[in-house]
């Protein structure tokens, strides 16, 4: 696929390393030519100087026979006249912008063919929010992603020593849990002056402590398995109603503001080193938001604000290294869990499990929206694992047995590439543009229960027969094992 990106900042900069790693016509264009040559001398990509808004630039680019787009500049304004301009004078079929304006959002006729000529828009402060908002509901996990809208959760959990399913074999995982609706699909081990790595996940494969283990449950059930793998028997669950936030930029608020929003049992601090950030937040934040004009890597600051009663301490500034030694800080100083935005993969992949619980990677929690528009055949969700290593995706099976080489086969029978695992399946969805609604809250809430009364969650077995318009959820331990799961799900041309 030959796909135009505009902007080489680090969200297009991480955009086009995960595209070319799967072997994607790469052009990027930007103001900025030190910057292009640095990637070009990085990466098997082409630069081109200039204003993503110029046709004249987008024709030099090859927008001509483009087959995306993706304009992620840090201006709305850029990336909404670019894509109308390549709808209207370039006739690219897919055109992805990055919008940061809330009020833009809440419009979606301005998002849409006819308004901007936008196919889809996406938000990375909407997609970190999204992805903090999860820690925060299950704090054992170090990363939640949902599938099959919203029925299924993929969640990676460290496993420690005591809690009930460390040391049983994957096979004798599901037996040991509550409720059965359970799969291990992923573990990676850190070894001794090694970097970490996944270990053949096989039924005979025995969960170690300090193993980070990626589960695929029912969602209902998700608390409960994390328990199992993090909680020792008898501890109490981990709650989060302290939260303390370093930066006061826009996630920072946006995370202060939902918190509150959501319920009056979170109590929030956020401590910003600009004064007149400072006297912004606090005249548009929620009374009961704490604001402090400080420095998180001031230990005496830290002390004084009792971060060792903290359940949750996030460090979201523009700074890598503040927000790294702010966590460590944090961290000494008892805080019970602390999570560091970290813009840097390889700051991230050192932190990551270490004194700091968890390194949040802010491209790496937008690129699933991205790669969902890039995969070929009917991909509902791909969500990046692993800072980008791994991936997990639901792809929805088609056609019959005559048109595609995976309806109507055994789960056993399936030519998989070694070591990717289909984790579940999940039976009657509803096609999403298949619902009646009538504008009634109260009957769209019965349609809703309706549906969900039809939807079959299952742990397949090498006997399971997949059937057409199952959502099939795979784990691909490496991502360039992706097209070779594409072209199993794939329909025949005889397919209508």
């Amino acid at each position: 696929m030959k796909i135009l990106i505009l902007g080489a900042g680090r969200v297009g900069e991480s955009v086009a390393e995960s595209l070319l790693s799967e072997k994607n016509d790469i052009t990027v264009v930007d103001t900025d030519g030190v910057r292009l040559r640095d990637l070009e001398a990085r990466f098997d990509l082409r630069g081109v100087v200039g204003n993503g808004i110029s046709p004249e630039v987008l024709a030099e680019a090859g927008a001509a026979d483009t087959d995306m787009l993706i304009a992620c500049t840090s201006q709305d304004e850029t990336n909404l006249t670019a894509c109308k301009i390549a709808q209207v004078l370039f006739n690219i079929p897919t055109r992805i912008v990055r919008v940061r304006s809330v009020a833009l959002k809440s419009h979606a006729e301005l998002l849409s063919d006819t308004g901007f000529g936008v196919t889809h828009a996406f938000c990375p402060e909407e997609a970190l929010m999204g992805y903090i908002g999860k820690l925060v509901t299950y704090p054992e996990a170090l990363q939640v992603r949902e599938f099959a809208q919203g029925h299924v959760a993929l969640a990676s959990v460290r496993a420690r020593g005591g809690a009930p399913v460390v040391g049983l074999s994957v096979a004798d995982v599901r037996q040991n849990l509550p409720h059965g609706t359970v799969r291990v699909v992923g573990v990676y081990r850190r070894f001794h002056h090694e970097a970490d790595r996944l270990v053949p996940t096989e039924g005979s494969t025995r969960i170690e402590p300090g193993d980070e283990v990626f589960v695929l449950s029912d969602k209902e059930q998700l608390g409960d398995v994390l328990a199992a793998f993090n909680r020792q028997v008898g501890e109490q669950a981990e709650v989060v109603r302290r939260v303390m936030v370093a930066g006061g930029g826009r996630v920072g608020m946006r995370l202060a503001r939902a918190l509150t929003k959501e319920s009056r049992r979170f109590q929030v601090k956020i401590i910003e080193k600009s004064e007149d950030r400072c006297v912004y937040l606090a005249s548009r934040l929620p009374s009961d938001v704490l604001v402090l004009k400080g420095d998180a890597t001031d230990e005496t600051l830290m002390e004084n604000e009792n971060v060792e009663d903290v359940d949750l301490f996030v460090a979201i500034t523009d700074d890598d290294e503040d927000n790294i030694m702010s966590c460590l800080l944090a961290k000494k100083l008892g805080a019970t869990r602390v999570l560091a935005l970290i813009n840097r993969r390889t700051y991230a992949d050192l932190m990551h499990g270490t004194q700091i619980d968890i390194a949040l990677s802010p491209a790496q929690a937008t690129l699933g929206e991205l790669l969902a528009y890039v995969r070929q055949g009917d991909v509902q969700a791909v969500h990046s694992l692993r800072r980008g290593v791994a991936e997990a995706i639901e792809i929805v099976a088609r056609g019959d047995a005559k048109t595609s080489r995976a309806v109507g086969r055994r789960v056993g029978s399936l030519r998989l590439p070694r070591d990717v695992h289909i984790g579940m399946i999940v039976r009657g969805l509803p096609e999403p543009d298949a619902r009646n609604t009538n504008g009634s809250e109260a009957a769209e809430r019965d349609e809703d229960e309706r549906d969900d009364e039809k939807v079959e969650v299952i742990v397949p077995t090498s006997g399971t027969i997949i059937q057409s318009n199952d959502h099939v959820i795979l784990f691909l331990p490496n991502k360039r094992l992706v097209h070779e799961v594409e072209a199993l799900f794939r329909v025949g041309v005889t397919f209508f």
